[in-house]
């Protein structure tokens, strides 16, 4: 019998991919530039520079919050936020406290706590320079908009937090407010974990510590640092110890936790209202406009080409991905229904066959769709051997694929979808491939 409950929230921090920088006129645009070339007085901190909030990324902000279900706030303000640390110039972070620009949401089941605007910090980058190891600091980041996302602990599982890690992702490309890439560092993950008495837990009765696991860069890694975490906590408990609340980071080496800190309380970070930048106030009218740009989430639409037009969840997961491709899918199948073209036709093409939707229109697909239809089909013959020549020639994923290995059969689909130029159906091709292998 299970004696803990793992308590988990998550906080998930996004760069927006805005022109210009949170309080300065510098590019935004930071990765991969020479160090240090997209400064100024006021992302260095330099004394007596002020700084000017960025328009765009405030509207971006209260975008991804309507987004999220969140009540928008018609009064906010920015705080300073006080610790010392190296990539920090100033001595302080300017970000928000007691009125964040959007609270009270509720996403993919579950709520959100807040959605608030803040700077990004400096880029440490450690590293050995003869025989003495050396830290060097890159402030082109510093100051970059940086969006904080911050769930209530209401995740069990380190799969349920990788679920809808993977879906606030899509849902941040679909606005268009950032690319959400995490091997570029532009969103970054960190979880808040604690396991309880499950004969004791309530939602009103949390544990009195929790652990925060800072800066994670994968949704792979997530899971695996907080199934770790809870597992560390609970062999502590057993052995009859207490658990204190501490800043972890994850070694994807060893693959486990390691302590960095003690973690603060807000008050260890004295809060105060940011003397140069006025508070914000907006009109109910402002926040409608606000809400009436955000269209239908990638979720939504997902279940609707599944139930509408019958389209794989798979298909209908990549033709979710960016509300461009989601657009341009719908008028595709606008088209093709006045030409008898059906949409998991049109789905099966895009997702295929690699078609540069910015090159050719939604009409000329249809036409390509229909040409390629009626200058070749496929007989039921060449598929078959088609499958049989490609089991015949991977014998090392048909041996993965008997091992349990699912992904293999994805492999070998792909395999024979090549083999005959994409002319072949997808689903029939996995089914004559699981009925061969299972021969």
């Amino acid at each position: 019998m299970i004696k803990y409950q793992p308590v988990i929230g998550l906080e998930v921090h996004v760069e927006l991919k805005t022109d210009s920088k949170m309080f300065c006129a510098c590019s935004a645009d930071h990765f991969a530039k020479k160090p240090n070339t997209q400064v100024c007085p006021v992302c260095l901190g330099l004394p007596g520079a002020l700084p000017v909030p960025n328009e765009k990324a405030i509207e971006w902000t209260q975008k991804l919050g309507a987004a999220l279900g969140c009540k928008l706030a018609i009064d906010s303000q920015f705080d300073r936020k006080h610790y010392f640390y190296p990539d920090l110039p100033k001595g302080y972070q300017i970000s928000q406290y007691q009125h964040p620009l959007a609270e009270g949401g509720k996403f993919q089941s579950v709520n959100i706590t807040r959605v608030h605007l803040e700077e990004d910090t400096g880029k440490l980058m450690h590293q050995k320079v003869g025989d003495k190891n050396v830290s060097l600091i890159d402030f082109n980041r510093s100051g970059v908009p940086l969006v904080e996302i911050v769930t209530d602990p209401d995740f069990s599982s380190a799969s349920g937090a990788k679920s809808f890690a993977r879906d606030l992702q899509q849902t941040v490309r679909h606005l268009g407010v950032s690319d959400a890439d995490m091997e570029k560092g532009s969103m970054r993950l960190e979880a808040n974990i604690s396991v309880g008495d499950k004969s004791q837990a309530t939602s009103d009765k949390l544990p009195n510590y929790k652990v925060e696991l800072k800066n994670i860069n994968s949704f792979r890694f997530m899971e695996a640092a907080i199934n770790y975490e809870i597992e560390r906590q609970e062999k502590v408990l057993e052995n009859g110890e207490s658990l204190i609340q501490e800043t972890r980071g994850y070694d994807e080496k060893t693959k486990i936790t390691k302590p960095q800190r003690t973690k603060e309380e807000a008050q260890d970070y004295r809060y105060f209202p940011e003397p140069d930048i006025p508070p914000l106030s907006f009109s109910n009218t402002q926040l409608e406009k606000v809400k009436s740009g955000v269209s239908e989430l990638p979720q939504g639409k997902r279940e609707s080409l599944v139930a509408e037009h019958k389209i794989p969840e798979m298909y209908a997961a990549v033709l979710t991905r960016t509300e461009e491709l989601s657009d341009y899918f719908s008028e595709a199948v606008k088209i093709g229904d006045k030409h008898g073209l059906v949409a998991k036709k049109i789905a099966d093409f895009l997702v295929n066959k690699k078609t540069d939707i910015k090159k050719v229109s939604p009409e000329g697909l249809v036409k390509m769709i229909k040409g390629d239809g009626e200058k070749s089909s496929l007989s039921d013959k060449h598929l078959e051997k088609a499958v049989e020549d490609v089991v015949g020639k991977n014998k090392g994923a048909v041996a993965d694929y008997k091992a349990g290995k699912e992904v293999a059969l994805k492999f070998l689909v792909g395999q024979v979808m090549a083999k005959t130029k994409g002319q072949a159906n997808p689903r029939k091709v996995q089914d004559l491939l699981s009925k061969k292998l299972n021969e």
